[in-house]
Order: C-alpha cells, then sequence, then structure tokens
C-alpha cells in the first residue's frame, strides 16, 4: 500500500484535491475528522483538554465548543502546543490504525491523509510522499471569505501564523496549485493520481 500525504494552507483547495482523489479511487483519510472525535465526550482527548484548558471550553451540552479552545490557544503557541500535545496522539493512533485496515483490505491501495499540518508536526515523515496544494493569497483570501464568512484580515492573520508556503514546497513531492478553474485543478490531479499510481 502507498501511504500519501495530502496537505496545504488554510483554503488553498485540499478538501477538493482529496475529494478529487477519492473519486479516482483513493482510500481518503481527514486528519480533521478524527480531531473532532478524539474531542468528543467520552473521545480520547476530551477528559485531558477539558482538565487543561477548563470547564470555560464546554457548551451548555457538555461538548467542548471549538470555537471557544481555539480561543484559548489562538496566538498563544505554547497554549497551542500544549494542545496539540494532548489531541496529534490520539489522532495519529487512529489514522495508523485506518490505514492498517485499509492495507489489509486492499494491499495494492492509495491511501491518502488529509492534513493542513502534516509539515509542521513532522507527520510528513510517515508518509511515501507528500502533495501540496497550493494557490495565490489573494485566491486563499477570497475562498475563505466565502467558505468560511471572514472579513480580510481575519484570514490573513490565519495565514500568518502557518509555515509558509515556500518552506513546504521542500517537503514536497507533488504540488498542485489549484488557482485556476475546478476542470484545470482535476487535470492536475488525475495526473499526479496516475503518477502514483506508477510508483507501486
Amino acid at each position: 500500500m502507498l501511504k500519501v500525504g495530502l496537505t496545504g494552507g488554510y483554503a488553498s483547495g485540499k478538501s477538493f484535491v482529496g475529494a478529487t482523489l477519492a473519486e479516482l479511487g483513493c482510500h481518503l483519510i481527514k486528519a480533521d475528522e478524527l480531531g473532532h472525535l478524539v474531542l468528543q465526550p467520552g473521545g480520547e482527548a476530551y477528559e485531558p483538554v477539558v482538565k487543561e484548558f477548563g470547564a470555560g471550553i464546554l457548551a451548555a451540552d457538555g461538548a467542548i465548543d471549538r470555537r471557544r479552545l481555539a480561543a484559548e490557544v489562538f496566538d498563544q503557541p505554547e497554549r497551542l502546543a500544549a494542545l496539540n500535545s494532548l489531541v496529534h496522539p490520539h489522532v495519529i493512533a487512529r489514522e495508523e490504525a485506518l490505514m492498517a485496515e485499509i492495507a489489509r483490505r486492499d494491499p495494492d491501495a492509495i491511501a491518502v491523509m488529509e492534513a493542513a499540518i502534516l509539515i509542521e508536526t513532522g507527520s510528513h515523515k510517515r508518509f511515501d510522499r507528500v502533495i501540496l496544494t497550493v494557490c495565490g493569497e489573494e485566491c486563499q483570501i477570497r475562498r475563505a471569505a466565502h467558505r468560511d464568512a471572514l472579513a480580510r484580515e481575519e484570514v490573513l492573520v490565519r495565514l500568518k501564523s502557518q509555515m509558509p508556503v515556500e518552506e513546504k514546497r521542500k517537503y514536497a513531492d507533488y504540488v498542485i496549485d489549484t488557482s485556476g478553474s475546478k476542470d484545470d485543478t482535476v487535470k492536475k490531479v488525475v495526473a499526479v493520481y496516475n503518477s502514483l499510481r506508477s510508483i507501486q
């Protein structure tokens, strides 16, 4: 089985590229969804995170309010590192379990892990190949404003908090520029998919 990491900056087209790879036959795992699961009541990270950050992050139903939690770590690298240390090991354990199951069921599979901070956490080293999605900053701002209803200044703050795309390029085996039309991006994804298939 070929293990592929898929990453990219905020609103750079990761999800679209991941969905296209899934349509082509890849097994897609989304780290963000696993992060949601481990933070749910009963999830592996729920109690440790509540203990660390306090009951103020909880909604009325006892679930962790992700916006409140994000506010606790925003612009505070030490607090963010603390949160990541509580969440990421459990996410990685789930990722590994899912990939092992895919390998057992389909030894010739291409398993794609979609993760926003794949490189920043060093997780890229666990994969055979890394795909990076990129687009211009103005494109990211426009997409984020449309998708997440954020003001330009809010998007810029998020972009500045991430590893620069030029730094990420050093770790990527494939770079997919999603600035063009969806059809154009699909063609690029198909080319990458065919290349991945040729490796096996």
